[in-house]
């Protein structure tokens, strides 16, 4: 699946994207890159107001589609066709999907079930794993039911629900393992990195070896609730930090953040599974780990394992969109992954990122090449990566690359 990946990736991980004819005036639907169609559906449910019911993205005609509840209200349809989005009426409003979600979140929190609105069916898919059985099935499902028809979707998942969390390598605090999310800069100009929140709270210091001196220290960090993310700044102020992922041949130079799109082709970096693409397939979601109750989240099908929590969501195009939380499932079976949007880490700590961070103190080129075992996938034997995080040395995992691009403190 990483192989699978790199493929899609690595060709155009530095090329510009055909503007698709955003800029002109061509009849709607209009072709749009994911991007600009997340731009285009947050105009539109300002321009439509309760008539707006949500949005995703056709991947394969690169339009972006708009549900509407139209009524009697034909012009509502006529302002999204103008405004270039590919337009269908469906049933359920926003209002009574969030009603719905409330509902579950009132009568049916139950630990390993979760839900996020799916505007391609226009209904709330709710997703249990392995551990929803007897007394908690029936009541979920009795939920569900109570929802009315044609508002929810039950769905049963093989795994179990948990954060992505492992002993090991890439990042190390308090004996645990997670990835390296995102380099940023933090509100007073020093270098910093994003990573889970759920790591943050594991340990106070990280290492960029298993059982080194520590080299960042967590300043913020929020788990369980309203979100899963942490600020870890680097101890050396001098310390160069680029915005970029290192996938393992190659770096994606990591221009900013932006919003997910359901339908979007997203690709994730961890620690310990390498490089793996998948889609979008909800937002504002609602996870009940065993630890707590999360919300906002990015449900998605790229799949993901211990050790990788932390790790970056990114586009082909360089736009940072998220860090692994948890989920269910594994890189051989799949299953469903969960993401904390960078967009909200980056205002709840106040960090900046990508071109808003250039000229800050602490944001370097650096060299992206690395060193010995920085290739995905060969990474058995030879030493630490020249630069910095994540030690490859013991070749445990399907491609244990460096995700930072962090060069050397100096």
């Amino acid at each position: 699946m990483a192989l699978g990946a790199a493929a899609v990736l690595l060709p155009n991980a530095n090329a510009s994207q055909d503007d698709g004819g955003s800029g002109g005036t061509a009849a709607a639907p209009r072709t749009l890159k994911a991007a600009d169609a997340s731009d285009l559906a947050s105009q539109l449910s300002g321009l439509l107001g309760d008539a707006f019911a949500g949005s995703y993205y056709d991947a394969g005609k690169q339009q972006l589609v708009v549900n509407v509840v139209a009524g009697d209200n034909n012009d509502v349809v006529v302002r999204a066709e103008k405004a270039g989005a590919a337009v269908r009426e469906v049933d359920n409003s926003i209002a009574e999907l969030k009603a719905g979600a409330g509902t579950l979140k009132s009568e049916a929190t139950i630990p390993g079930t979760s839900w996020a609105v799916d505007p391609r069916t226009n209904k709330i898919l709710v997703t249990a794993d392995s551990t929803v059985t007897g007394a908690s099935w029936d009541r979920l499902e009795s939920t569900v039911e109570g929802l009315g028809p044609g508002m929810a979707t039950l769905k049963k998942s093989a795994g179990t629900f948990k954060t992505f969390l492992s002993g090991g390598d890439a990042i190390f605090g308090g004996g645990a393992r997670c990835s390296l999310g995102f380099n940023v800069t933090a509100s007073d100009g020093s270098p910093a990195f994003l990573t889970a929140g759920h790591c943050g709270v594991a340990a106070a210091e990280w290492s960029d070896a298993q059982g080194g001196q520590p080299v960042a220290t967590v300043d913020q960090a929020v788990f369980p609730g309203q979100g899963d993310f942490a600020l870890v700044t680097y101890d050396d102020p001098a310390t160069e930090a680029p915005s970029e992922v290192n996938v393992g041949s190659q770096t994606v130079p990591i221009s900013g953040a932006a919003e997910a799109t359901v339908g979007q082709q997203v690709f994730r970096m961890g620690s310990t599974t390498g490089l793996a693409d998948g889609q979008v397939l909800g937002l504002d979601a609602t996870v009940n780990y065993p630890e707590g109750t999360v919300t906002g989240l990015i449900q998605t099908d790229v799949c993901a394992e211990p050790g990788d929590s932390g790790g970056s969501l990114f586009t082909q195009d360089g736009l940072a969109i998220g860090l692994t939380s948890g989920g269910s499932g594994d890189c051989t079976a799949g299953g469903e992954t969960f993401f904390q949007p960078v967009t909200t880490a980056l205002q709840a700590v106040g960090a900046t990122l990508g071109d808003a961070a250039a000229g800050a103190g602490g944001a370097g080129a650096g060299d992206p090449s690395g060193g010995e075992g920085t290739g995905a996938g060969d990474q058995a034997g030879g030493g630490e990566a020249d630069n910095g995080m994540g030690d490859a040395g013991d070749g445990t995992g399907a491609g244990d690359a460096d995700v930072s691009g962090l060069t050397q403190t100096h």
